[in-house]
């Protein structure tokens, strides 16, 4: 097959989630012997046109210059290009910037979406971009061919409300079990003598509610704050937790091995997604044999089911704190371990996206 992968700032990962998953499933697939082209950002770092045998596009960004509005003219500009290069398949990850210019790809490729989370709940848009995003939304759901939902909490949502089938294929990991503790020095933390707390400094994932039962609790362990803090909810946490010393705000790390490392020697692994769907972070530390605390919602729990601690609240956070040890709850790690073996690791993700791939090519064999 010739497959184009499409919607993500590119590869190798350097972003998030989208881009992590494009990377493993673009090498995976062009070692099966696909032709498999991913599209870049002109500015992405790695500027090369081979990555271990995926073709690398770039495609003009203007994100740089003019903000948000830019990721619609790079989608664009990816989507015109497509039109060039007699796909087979289009793997579009994600709709919010692309839904618009759907109708302008090429008519003989197959369009399968990645629907990703339920973008419009994002508490970082104004009503306005959320009204704008639910209409992307429902473009997404009409103009694809196939849709791809990554939890089953998706899948429903898609049914309920567009009365559409999708496809479940959650996101994958890799188990985790070559630690090196000498990674530790670099933080100043010790085994299991700190916490964790990763993502996205948005709301919706609730750093403010986690820090604020840091914050208030007795337990003083260190935390380790891990994303890009330089945005203004940023500096607006900083701010707040300014005090507390053993808040330590360490900035993004994208190195897999560090973050591995890190998740495998925690004490507690904090997770406070509420909007998407299969996680991929949750997914790492799983295995990388964290110890889970997660926001009570419907999309953590379907993945970690009952092999994590809850909160809702940050007094919630500040109990969990005064009583709960990784060490007391070893067996909902090696469980979380060993559900990423049998359900959530790449090697049947990756299948199941070209399995996919093939049934649809098979049903549409007018197309080419």
């Amino acid at each position: 097959m010739r497959i184009g992968i499409l919607g993500t700032r590119g590869i190798p990962n350097y972003y998030g989630g989208f881009e992590q998953f494009a990377e493993f499933f673009a090498t995976y697939a062009a070692s099966k012997g696909h032709e498999v082209y991913v599209y870049n950002s002109h500015n992405h770092p790695y500027q090369q046109q081979i990555f271990n045998d995926v073709t690398i596009v770039h495609c003009y960004d203007p994100e740089f210059k003019i903000g948000t509005a830019g990721q619609f003219i790079y989608d664009l500009n990816c989507i015109r290009d497509s039109r060039k290069r007699d796909f087979d398949i289009i793997l579009q990850l994600g709709y919010t910037s692309s839904s618009i210019w759907f109708s302008l790809h090429p008519k003989d490729a197959i369009v399968i979406t990645n629907m990703d989370g339920l973008e419009w709940k994002r508490t970082k848009y104004s009503k306005k971009v959320q009204k704008a995003l639910q209409i992307a939304e429902r473009l997404a759901v009409k103009k694809s061919d196939y849709l791809i939902s990554d939890s089953i909490g998706i899948q429903k949502y898609i049914q309920e409300k567009y009365q559409k089938e999708s496809t479940y294929i959650a996101y994958g990991a890799h188990n985790f079990d070559k630690a090196n503790a000498d990674i530790l020095k670099e933080y100043q933390v010790e085994k299991e003598n700190f916490n964790m707390l990763m993502a996205r400094f948005e709301p919706e994932n609730n750093l403010d509610m986690v820090l604020e039962g840091v914050a208030l609790a007795d337990e003083k362990t260190p935390i380790l704050v891990i994303g890009n803090h330089l945005t203004k909810y940023g500096t607006y946490l900083k701010n707040k937790f300014s005090s507390f010393e053993h808040i330590r705000f360490i900035g993004a790390v994208y190195d897999l091995e560090y973050l591995n490392n890190l998740r495998y020697f925690s004490n507690i692994y904090f997770h406070g997604h509420t909007v998407g769907g299969t996680n991929p972070s949750l997914l790492e530390a799983m295995a990388s044999k964290a110890l889970i605390v997660a926001h009570n919602n419907d999309f953590n729990k379907g993945v970690l089911q009952e092999n994590a601690f809850y909160f809702s609240s940050a007094e919630e956070v500040k109990k969990i704190l005064n009583t709960i040890k990784k060490s007391n709850n070893l067996q909902f790690v090696q469980n979380n371990f060993e559900a990423i073996a049998k359900s959530f690791n790449w090697e049947k993700i990756n299948e199941q996206y070209l399995q996919l791939f093939e049934q649809c090519l098979a049903g549409n064999s007018n197309r080419k």
